[in-house]
């Protein structure tokens, strides 16, 4: 490609296909197979919103923000998460030119005070996946390539997320750890206490190896959470029912509306990081 041709990735997540209006379609080929599907380049104008910026001025005041948006479950739900091509889609958006990559995600949580409908800015992953390929490295042929992943998203994409939620007027923690199981089952109950008692805070099926390609691409990345249930309940609250897919998409669409919002009005500062 002559050029970048998108400023910031998006990737959407369960019942989050379609993004910006008036987008056109564009295909990238990798060397690691097809992406999920069709990405779509749309524009979001810089006025849109006013939060404050940091990092050099990529862009000029007059420009539109560039967006690139991929579903990473494809258009129609077609890839469980166990079976997403993660390869192909961080390399295409680093084809595209992408200087930010945000990751919103359903997540179920692991504590009482994170709720359904709050958004959570995480700030660490734990992998418990199997199988998937998630390095780019399969050799080293120009040497020793060792991601430090310490800190795997990014402060200042994340410092930007939440000031776009707090004038959004949403709940917004600020961190937390995700535990990315493999999926496409959830979990069972001693899994989900064993999670709990770690520590952690919410639980998701896509958040790894995302996070650690985007590193070794070179893309700042940052995810945020939906939270669409209580995992597999709460011991303090026995009425809580354990989730159902239908519980994640209801829960999901219902507020993918504030999804869209939030990204929107971020979607500025993140052109700026």
């Amino acid at each position: 490609m002559a050029g970048p041709v998108a400023d910031v990735g998006v990737f959407g997540g369960s019942g989050f296909y379609t993004f910006l209006e008036d987008a056109r379609s564009v295909e990238v080929s990798t060397a690691w197979g097809a992406p999920s599907g069709p990405i779509t380049i749309g524009r979001v104008p810089i006025g849109r919103a006013g939060l404050a910026t940091s990092g050099d001025d990529h862009v000029s005041a007059d420009d539109d923000v560039r967006v690139a948006f991929l579903p990473r479950h494809g258009p129609d739900h077609r890839h469980p998460p166990h079976r997403v091509n993660y390869r192909a889609n961080v390399d295409a958006m680093r084809q595209l030119g992408v200087r930010a990559l945000v990751s919103p995600f359903a997540a179920g949580s692991l504590r009482p005070e994170i709720k359904p409908g709050d958004f959570v800015v995480v700030d660490q992953f734990v992998d418990r996946t199997s199988g998937r390929a998630d390095t780019f490295y399969d050799q080293f042929d120009e040497g020793p390539r060792h991601a430090p992943l310490a800190e795997p998203y990014d402060a200042k994409l994340r410092a930007i997320l939440l000031d776009a939620a707090a004038a959004a007027g949403v709940t917004a923690h600020d961190g937390g750890t995700v535990v990315v199981t493999n999926g496409p089952r959830f979990s069972t109950r001693a899994e989900s206490q064993w999670h709990r008692a770690a520590g952690w805070h919410v639980v998701n099926m896509t958040q790894y190896p995302e996070a650690a390609l985007a590193r070794e691409a070179g893309i700042p990345f940052a995810g945020i959470a939906l939270v669409t249930d209580y995992d597999a309940g709460l011991d303090e609250a026995p009425e809580v029912e354990p989730v159902t897919q239908e519980t994640v998409f209801r829960v999901f669409e219902a507020n993918l509306d504030r999804v869209r919002e939030l990204l929107l009005s971020a979607i500025p500062a993140l052109a700026r990081r």
